[in-house]
């Protein structure tokens, strides 16, 4: 070290030369201890690496258990999720008493309690939707496959992961739904069952005999092949309309969105055909002008006219 001087020169250069020792000292130190902890930091990476073998062998013994059981697929996927979350916390939690040995098993669960509730607030979202999505693979209803209206959006359901569902739009487009959205609103499952029931409104002229009408529509749709006759018809007369008394017509067909459109279209067919050959009309709206003073209906023969 040098000898101190009264000069400010000199007590800049004692300042400088002591702050660079105690520099020098400090990254010894620290290379000192990175080469201590080295040994440390190699065991963790393999007790990681361990880790990672374990939690892929897990998953399979559970998805070889699982296979043999009724499970739904998604229930399925949430058992191989919380194996391996399971096992990658385990393998974290002593790669991390490995590196920092002054560290407790208490003390980290401790500290993972205090980071929960700041990721908690943090992340609201993701763990609300991370709880919808536990909670939508717990429960019995809408399994993949199923055709679901939520919210306006109508489409198959092809995966269930712990953040979102993935609903296929009758267009073709896949539609990712947060879980929250899934879980806290009314889900309305198409196919839930293999048959629901479909109806049409038919009209007929006011001077149709509605009996007469009645029994040509029920016979028209008991016709129809797609149509389960034995669940029940209905034809009901259900209003007055402008032009026409209208019936409500029910029957039960398959459930599927596209069962529904080739019933809804052979039944619609078979019941004009029906009432064109019992020569029962079909009305459309008539409309009725009127005027508060006389409309001529033709040239006043007197009238000049322009060239």
């Amino acid at each position: 070290m040098s000898t101190p001087t009264t000069t400010p020169s000199g007590e800049t250069y004692d300042q400088t030369v002591n702050t660079l020792g105690t520099l020098q000292d400090q990254l010894v130190d620290m290379a000192e201890a990175l080469i201590r902890a080295l040994p440390n930091f190699v065991i963790a990476l393999l007790i990681l690496a361990v880790t990672w073998i374990a939690a892929r062998f897990a998953v399979r013994i559970a998805d070889v258990l699982t296979g043999k059981t009724p499970l739904r697929p998604s229930l399925k996927n949430l058992i191989d999720t919380v194996v391996k979350l399971a096992i990658w916390i385990i393998g974290l939690m002593i790669a991390l008493i490995v590196v920092m040995p002054g560290m407790t098993p208490a003390s980290l669960i401790a500290g993972l309690g205090i980071g929960a509730v700041a990721f908690g607030f943090a992340f609201q979202d993701i763990f609300e939707n991370f709880l919808a999505g536990v909670l939508i693979m717990l429960r019995e209803k809408m399994r993949i496959g199923d055709v679901i209206e939520c919210e306006g959006i109508i489409g198959k359901v092809e995966h269930i992961t712990l953040r979102e569902t993935h609903v296929r739009k009758l267009s073709g487009e896949v539609t990712l739904v947060p879980n929250s959205i899934l879980f806290k609103n009314p889900v309305e499952i198409l196919t839930d069952d293999n048959v629901r029931r479909h109806e049409v409104i038919a009209g007929v002229s006011y001077d149709t005999d509605l009996d007469e009408a009645a029994d040509v529509i029920l016979n028209a749709v008991k016709g129809v092949d797609t149509v389960l006759a034995d669940k029940g018809i209905d034809v009901f007369a259900v209003e007055f309309n402008s032009s026409s008394v209208d019936f409500k017509v029910r029957w039960w067909a398959g459930s599927k969105p596209r069962d529904m459109w080739e019933s809804k279209d052979r039944v619609i067919r078979a019941i004009k055909r029906a009432l064109d050959d019992a020569g029962i009309e079909i009305p459309f709206p008539y409309i009725t002008h009127t005027f508060k003073e006389r409309v001529p209906m033709g040239r006043d023969p007197g009238e000049a006219v322009e060239s």
